[in-house]
C-alpha cells in the first residue's frame, strides 16, 4: 500500500479511537502532503467537516489558491458526493480510496450511496426536491451582473 494511503487510513483509525467516523484524507502535490483531515462531525456541529474537505481547505489556505491542479487525494473511504464535487471544483486530478460505498453502507454509513442514487433522478423527484423559481422582472439578475463584472 502507498505511504499516503497508509497515512489516510491511520488518520481514520485514530479518528475512530477518538470517537469519530472512519474517514481520513491526505492531499498530495509533487510527492508532498499539502493537506490532511479527518471527519470532524463529532467535534464541531458542521456537516461539511469531512476529511477530504478539510484537507482541501487546509491546502488552499496554506497555498493561498483555489486551484489544486496537480494534486491527488488519498481517502480511507469512497468520497461522498459533497467531497467529490469539491475535489472537482478545486481541480484535484486523481482520487485513491480504500473502503467502498458498499463497505460504508454495511457498517451504517450508507448516506453517500443513497445520495449518489438520488442524484440520478430528475431534480423534482429527489428526496430533497429542487424547485426552480424565476426572478421578478424588476430584480437584477446576479448571473448577468457577474458576467459583466468578470469581463473587466
Amino acid at each position: 500500500m502507498d505511504k499516503f494511503m497508509k497515512q489516510a487510513v491511520e488518520l481514520a483509525i485514530e479518528n475512530v479511537r477518538n470517537g469519530g467516523q472512519p474517514f481520513g484524507a491526505v492531499l498530495v502535490k509533487n510527492g508532498e502532503v499539502i493537506g490532511e483531515g479527518v471527519n470532524e462531525l463529532h467535534i464541531k456541529h458542521d456537516i461539511s467537516g469531512h476529511a477530504e474537505l478539510l484537507a482541501i481547505r487546509r491546502a488552499q489556505e496554506q497555498l493561498q489558491t483555489n486551484d489544486l491542479s496537480g494534486t491527488a487525494m488519498y481517502a480511507s473511504g469512497f468520497p461522498c458526493p459533497m467531497c467529490f464535487a469539491a475535489m472537482n471544483f478545486a481541480g484535484v486530478e486523481k482520487v485513491f480510496y480504500c473502503a467502498s460505498l458498499e463497505e460504508a453502507k454495511n457498517v451504517g454509513l450508507g448516506k453517500s450511496a443513497l445520495i449518489y442514487e438520488d442524484l440520478q433522478k430528475q431534480p423534482e423527484e429527489r428526496e430533497l426536491p429542487m424547485v426552480s423559481m424565476e426572478l421578478e422582472e424588476e430584480m437584477v439578475n446576479p448571473m448577468k451582473l457577474w458576467k459583466g463584472f468578470s469581463k473587466q
